[in-house]
């Protein structure tokens, strides 16, 4: 049985909103120690062995974690700016993100240590599509899953590389360079319409979805939290900039298919020339991206630092395992029937 349509009375007015979201509600422990902390401005409370007792992959942890990065981007509506720097807030996130690192590194024990063999199974399209999340969307989807689709991936979408770009002031040369070039297509090569994340809140509204920035947070599941956290974790941290590009290089290189499937499934359930039209422009646009971040962002990178090898594959072994790990969870909701979201839209 699919969730209900929706109110079309209901829906924003096409934009991303400038201002910040609001808080999310905790799902847990830790999650309630930092939307309690933040409101009160006072302390994270929770118990000393929280973070080690808890699920990693969890609801709890992952958007604790989420809630915590997201005063790096645009932070929350009621809450003060100066604690995204607050040394007891960071503490805790050390804390998870030390659980989350050691998580990826213990699931990728035996993932590929070179970019050649971490990146050779990600340039040839796979001969059975059964298991691919688009494909299925482009053949037998229906307007229901794309939208839900749309409200997970806006998480991500309606800040498109911005986590990417903290990685710029970590480059030199050829690789910075080239990723400079990149991220001025993705920010719309100086029109504010053309912004990839404008194009998305387009594609939003074309769906009947509110593109208000953070507004589907609480919808979202762990497998979609953990996804954007692995961007921001890889994004903050310079010591992971080798994992960040490998991060951006498989996006990147996995884009321009999906993207093609995706536009095709727009098209095929009439959800609109603005739900189309941002896939299409990523299949041609990243087709080129994908050239540029293998040849000379990551090229010119190892040029410089040929010790981060292990990192740039890392990077992209972990992208690969967090994507799936979304496309199993979503693809079994709707084999039963249900929402991938935690709650369906309204």
């Amino acid at each position: 049985m699919r969730p209900p349509s929706p109110d079309p009375a209901a829906v924003a007015p096409t934009a991303v909103a400038g201002r910040s979201p609001h808080l999310a509600e905790g799902r847990g422990e830790l999650s309630r120690a930092v939307t309690d902390a933040l409101r009160s401005g006072g302390l994270p409370r929770c118990a000393p062995g929280a973070v080690l007792e808890a699920d990693v992959w969890g609801e709890d942890l992952q958007l604790a974690l989420y809630l915590l990065y997201e005063l790096h981007y645009r932070g929350f509506g009621d809450v003060d700016d100066a604690r995204e720097w607050d040394p007891d807030l960071l503490r805790l996130r050390q804390a998870m993100e030390a659980r989350f690192l050691d998580a990826l590194r213990t699931e990728l024990s035996d993932a590929p240590r070179t970019v050649e063999d971490a990146f050779a199974p990600l340039l040839v399209e796979p001969v059975d599509l059964s298991g691919s999340l688009s494909h299925h969307l482009e053949t037998e989807g229906e307007l229901w899953q794309l939208r839900e689709y749309a409200a997970l991936r806006s998480l991500y979408h309606l800040k498109e590389a911005d986590p990417h770009a903290w990685v710029i002031p970590r480059l030199t040369g050829r690789a910075k360079a080239a990723m400079v070039a990149i991220e001025y297509d993705e920010f719309g090569a100086g029109r504010a319409d053309r912004i990839h994340a404008q194009l998305f809140a387009d594609l939003m509204a074309d769906l009947g979805l509110d593109p208000s920035y953070g507004r589907y947070l609480d919808h979202a599941p762990a497998p979609l939290l953990a996804t954007v956290n692995l961007m921001s974790l890889l994004g903050l941290h310079r010591a992971l900039r080798g994992a960040l590009v490998g991060h951006f290089a498989c996006v990147e290189v996995t884009s321009s298919p999906g993207s093609r499937r995706l536009a095709n499934a727009m098209r095929r359930c009439g959800a609109g020339r603005a739900a189309e039209h941002f896939y299409a422009e990523h299949v041609e646009a990243d087709a080129v991206h994908e050239q540029v971040v293998r040849h000379e962002v990551i090229g010119g990178l190892l040029s410089e630092e040929p010790a981060l090898e292990a990192d740039i594959a890392f990077g992209c072994a972990s992208t690969v395992l967090l994507e799936d790990r979304l496309a199993d969870h979503i693809r079994r909701a709707w084999g039963r029937g249900s929402s991938a979201l935690r709650r369906p839209l309204p």
